[in-house]
């Protein structure tokens, strides 16, 4: 059955794979064109926050995985006072299979706290033991226990301030974790591979694009690159869905497609919404 979640690779795998245990010489953020954030002129109070240097052995995580935590700058691109503050990024290693030399595949995370992507990355499991590689899943500014200004309440509470939540500042903030990475174990040579799913397969393929000396290629999953406005139909996840459903069965995508205009009269009712949530068992 066609989907319209695809796959996105900016190198070809056997090409890619070939490439991982070459050498490279030690990497450096270089300069890259990425919108500046205006910056505010309100006051943020400096939270110096303790955050262990070594890994943090964390039970609710699966074995072989440590969980560490980066001084993350809050942000890259503007030079004002408030620029330099920091806060403490998540990022979880497992190194089971690592091997010097070995490859390093990277999981940029998406709009979740990172261990809860964990029990559903098979593809790094399952490939680290062929290609000796160590994985590591950084977790997404704002997400998990990666929340700058000490808490989410504050992070949010002002526009200004969730200006800082952004997707530049994301790729930013993987890039001094991964070179971080390469340097505590020794991995200068080590190739690069960074992974992601949805929004954090976006993240993939725009870190391969802004940052080609760190990552040598992205695997990008199920990522709506070009979903955006005037590029792709706001309806088009929906047409291809839909016409899944008819080359399956012409009654069943009658069925549906009949069965929203009764949901929406029977929603307009004084207690529709209420014997809805009650007929398909809706969460509360």
């Amino acid at each position: 059955m066609k989907i319209l979640l695809h796959f996105v690779l900016l190198f070809v795998l056997p090409v890619l794979f070939s490439k991982l245990c070459l050498s490279s010489q030690p990497l450096r953020l270089q300069p890259h064109k990425i919108p500046r954030l205006t910056p505010f002129h309100n006051s943020i109070q400096r939270r110096q926050r303790s955050a262990p240097n070594a890994a943090e052995e964390t039970t609710s995580l699966p074995p072989h995985f440590k969980t560490f935590y980066y001084k993350q700058t809050l942000d890259h691109f503007n030079y004002a006072p408030q620029s330099y503050d920091t806060f403490d990024q998540r990022y979880i290693v497992n190194s089971q299979h690592w091997a010097p030399g070995g490859p390093i595949f990277a999981w940029l995370g998406d709009e979740a706290p990172v261990d809860e992507d964990l029990p559903i990355i098979g593809f790094l499991t399952d490939n680290a033991p062929r290609f000796k590689a160590l994985l590591v899943y950084i977790e997404h500014r704002f997400y998990g226990k990666s929340i700058p200004f000490g808490s989410m309440k504050h992070a949010i509470k002002h526009k200004k301030l969730r200006g800082y939540l952004s997707s530049a500042q994301a790729l930013a903030d993987y890039a001094e974790v991964l070179l971080r990475v390469k340097q505590d174990y020794s991995a200068q040579s080590s190739s690069i591979i960074v992974v992601g799913g949805s929004y954090g397969g976006m993240l993939a393929a725009w870190f391969r694009l802004k940052y080609p000396h760190i990552a040598l290629g992205a695997l990008a999953s199920s990522a709506p690159i070009l979903y955006f406005d005037n590029m792709t139909r706001a309806d088009g996840y929906y047409s291809v869905a839909s016409k899944d459903f008819r080359e399956v069965s012409e009654s069943c995508y009658q069925t549906i497609r009949q069965s929203w205009s009764v949901i929406d009269k029977f929603a307009s009712n004084p207690r529709g919404l209420s014997i809805l949530s009650d007929k398909f068992k809706l969460c509360k």
